[in-house]
């Protein structure tokens, strides 16, 4: 039987976004690239159609979201809450549930399941952190439920709330759901293939932390950060910060773990001068793919935080879990300098006529 619901991200790429989303597109094209990124698969947009063909069929739920005013914070919540609740809730047809089962007992271990949105981190607009990502899931009656919660975290209020003040509609956003297998990072953190500051594009901005990303994403450490100079590979720019906790994966045990780091490790550096230019010639490989730069999540893999893996180089241990256009410093770029004028004396004929 040839699957319908599931597809295998070496099959995903940058082309595909409307049937996988945009995280899915990504991953799969970094992939195909040859950049490691962790083996999974992706619930596609079907399945997330199929059920919400059966909650909201002719689409006016959606539609009265996309009516409300921007500014009804209160009633926005309202609307995306009984959503939400009704996705949730919704049984998955029998040919989904299968499909996404039988994909997870072939990855065989603990896994992250996280959104992909068709609209997701796409060059105009970032939809990063609005939407539900779940690690160390176990099981596949699990999995099938944080796949429902992360079709319901479409419309999150946050994300909801985005898309009517940037005036993106409901209609024709669905969502696709990546499902990888589970990582233990010794070291994990996000770059910027330019400055994130200054907008410079001759450099690599990195900033990490012991243990999953998780810990800096929620706000919880302050990380370290390299600034790598692209064409020397020097690192031109370093602070150590004191990072008083770690999120850690345990295999074996409850998942997710958010213990204090011991004393000594505290403001040591998460990453070797090494680590930190293999990860920058990274960056640039994933840069020169796409052709502009980009913000990328990064892992380092290897033995518990303190002990660095002596038995790979620094390049065998990297393994990105995504990557999208920078659109910050992308924005400004795209901004007028000045309002054109129909010819170009008329920039000196303007100033000219002010001096008179």
């Amino acid at each position: 039987m040839t699957a319908r619901f599931v597809r295998g991200l070496a099959e995903v790429g940058a082309a595909d976004r409307t049937w996988a989303g945009g995280k899915a597109a990504a991953l799969g094209e970094l992939a195909r690239a040859g950049i490691p990124v962790p083996r999974g698969y992706v619930v596609t947009v079907a399945a997330f159609g199929l059920v919400m063909d059966t909650i909201d069929p002719s689409g006016a739920i959606r539609g009265a979201i996309g009516g409300l005013p921007p500014d009804d914070l209160a009633a926005l919540a309202r609307a995306a809450a009984g959503l939400r609740a009704r996705i949730t809730a919704a049984p998955l047809p029998p040919e989904v549930a299968a499909e996404i089962t039988l994909a997870y007992q072939q990855l065989d271990t603990a896994v992250a399941v996280r959104s992909s949105a068709t609209m997701e981190d796409s060059a105009e607009a970032s939809f990063a952190g609005l939407q539900d990502t779940y690690l160390a899931v176990h099981g596949a009656g699990d999995v099938l439920d944080r796949v429902r919660s992360c079709w319901a975290s479409l419309f999150n209020d946050e994300s909801v709330s985005y898309r009517r003040r940037q005036g993106i509609g409901e209609g024709g956003l669905a969502m696709g759901v990546v499902v990888q297998r589970m990582v233990s990072p010794r070291a994990a953190g996000v770059m910027f293939t330019r400055s994130p500051v200054t907008g410079d594009r001759s450099v690599v901005a990195i900033e990490g932390t012991w243990g999953l990303g998780s810990a800096l994403v929620a706000g919880e450490v302050t990380p370290d950060s390299f600034t790598v100079s692209k064409v020397t590979g020097e690192i031109t720019g370093r602070r150590v910060s004191a990072k008083l906790r770690a999120h850690s994966f345990l295999p074996n045990g409850d998942g997710i773990a958010a213990q204090p780091m011991p004393t000594a490790l505290r403001r040591a550096s998460c990453l070797t001068d090494d680590e930190a230019r293999a990860l920058a010639a990274v960056g640039r490989r994933v840069e020169e793919h796409y052709g502009v730069p980009q913000d990328i999540e990064w892992a380092l893999l290897g033995d518990s935080p303190g002990c660095p893996a002596l038995h790979a180089e620094p390049a065998d241990r990297i393994v990105l879990l995504q990557s999208r256009p920078e659109t910050v410093w992308a924005a400004r770029d795209r901004a007028p300098i000045a309002t054109p004028k129909p010819r170009a004396s008329d920039h000196v004929l303007v100033r000219f006529r002010k001096a008179l």
